[in-house]
């Protein structure tokens, strides 16, 4: 390597350092911000923000998504409301990372409107992982500790893998559980590009919980200053009665635990008073069992920037989903 492109390496990662002791999510790190450039997405880091920018197909124009920012500003309208103009952009939408309760809106803010169509869960679960494991496991519903129990009990064993084995094993169970449940998913080639740029960094880790040699879930960790995160997961719908995914978050609590980690995010819940009917429900209560603190985040907020423009996006996206719902 030549002088100057060890130079520039050295450049690199001291902006990369400086960037990640700026912001509070991994949504937010420089890791994610380069997967996002790996998957030909246009990202732009403003200030300590980053966003990336979205082209509407057959179109000049694209959206552009802020998630898990810092508190809305006047100031960062501002500077919004600009560099949206200068990319052509119909709207810029902004999910920051703020509970409900200490959420305000700044004055000037008309443009700014509750999201058609919110990408990121308005709430989710947090784990409390300074408390002692004993007091963790009493709090637990019954059916949880007892699905512990069992998972115990047949031998079903939990380990961090980041083996080339490990992920494939993952990938194939994500096709399964995707190809089972009906839900719109990621590609195979979106979970190898950022597990190569999540995982060389050390944000991203793999667990994977066997029974009789054969891996029946493995999930992806996020770890990001005091919190981890449970941003991914896929399961076998081979042997459900020895329980793996219970004793897989268990494990990787007490993991987060012992490695200083403070949080843990579940990624997602449904509201205080959900609907048995909705299809995440099992999900919402699977982890509502470990009985976490249930959080409201501010919301998801569409920065128009194009009104003519946003009100067509709209009424043609309603109609989208409405399609892609029947077909699903």
């Amino acid at each position: 390597m030549s002088r100057a492109d060890k130079a520039s390496q050295v450049m690199q990662e001291s902006e990369r350092s400086a960037w990640n002791k700026s912001v509070d999510h991994p949504l937010q790190s420089w890791e994610w911000g380069q997967f996002r450039k790996a998957m030909g997405i246009d990202v732009v880091r403003l200030e300590s923000w980053q966003i990336t920018f979205h082209r509407i197909p057959h179109t000049p124009w694209v959206i552009g998504y802020f998630p898990k920012g810092p508190a809305i500003t006047g100031d960062m309208l501002a500077s919004l409301r600009k560099l949206g103009r200068g990319k052509n952009a119909v709207f810029i939408q902004l999910e920051p990372n703020v509970e409900a309760d200490s959420f305000r809106l700044p004055e000037g803010a008309s443009d700014l409107r509750r999201s058609h169509h919110p990408l990121f869960t308005n709430h989710t679960f947090i784990l409390d992982l300074t408390k002692p494991e004993s007091e963790l496991l009493a709090a637990m519903h019954s059916k949880t500790r007892y699905n512990l129990r069992v998972a115990q009990k047949h031998n079903v064993t939990v380990t961090e893998d980041n083996s080339d084995t490990a992920f494939a094993a993952y990938l194939a169970l994500n096709e399964e559980t995707t190809s089972r449940q009906g839900f719109y998913a990621h590609n195979k080639t979106y979970h190898q590009t950022m597990w190569k740029i999540m995982r060389s960094s050390g944000v991203a880790r793999l667990f994977t919980a066997s029974y009789q040699g054969k891996i029946l879930a493995a999930w992806i960790i996020f770890c990001w200053n005091k919190t981890i995160y449970y941003p991914y997961g896929t399961s076998s719908r081979n042997n459900r009665e020895v329980m793996a995914p219970t004793l897989m978050l268990w494990e990787i609590a007490r993991w987060g635990a012992a490695n200083g980690y403070e949080r843990f995010d579940l990624w997602g819940a449904l509201g205080a008073t959900p609907d048995p009917n909705d299809p995440w429900f099992g999900f919402h209560r699977f982890k509502q069992g470990f009985n976490p603190r249930h959080v409201e985040f501010a919301g998801s907020f569409d920065l128009v920037i194009q009104p003519l423009l946003y009100r067509v996006y709209t009424i043609g996206d309603t109609i989208r989903w409405f399609f892609l719902k029947r077909k699903a």
